[in-house]
């Protein structure tokens, strides 16, 4: 398998696990703090905002194999991880509560 199909199956997979791990971590965030109006209210929000961190991050670990792949791919592997832990964190920090602090 050369670096160029590897890429096209890391790509995907670690951008879906990425917004996943996005959602469940955003979701235990509003679950604790009370955030929305119902349940079925808040999992249409977090489809949304997970598919959106997952082609984004799909995005990063697509350009980082494809590209840094190509000499090193053990840098372009955690160069993506980490990449995509920013992501999480940026997206868990900005939306965690929407309307403010109240918990």
């Amino acid at each position: 398998m050369t670096r160029g199909q590897l890429g096209c199956l890391i790509a995907p997979l670690a951008g879906l696990g990425t917004g996943v791990l996005g959602a469940v971590l955003l979701n235990a965030a509003w679950r604790a703090c009370d955030v929305g109006v119902n349940g079925a209210a808040n999992g249409l929000a977090l489809l949304f905002y997970g598919a959106l961190l997952a082609l984004l991050a799909t995005a990063w670990w697509g350009v980082l194999v494809a590209y840094v792949g190509r000499w090193n791919l053990a840098a372009a592997l955690l160069g993506g991880l980490a990449g995509a832990a920013v992501m999480v964190w940026v997206f868990v920090a900005l939306l965690q509560v929407p309307d403010g602090y109240r918990c």
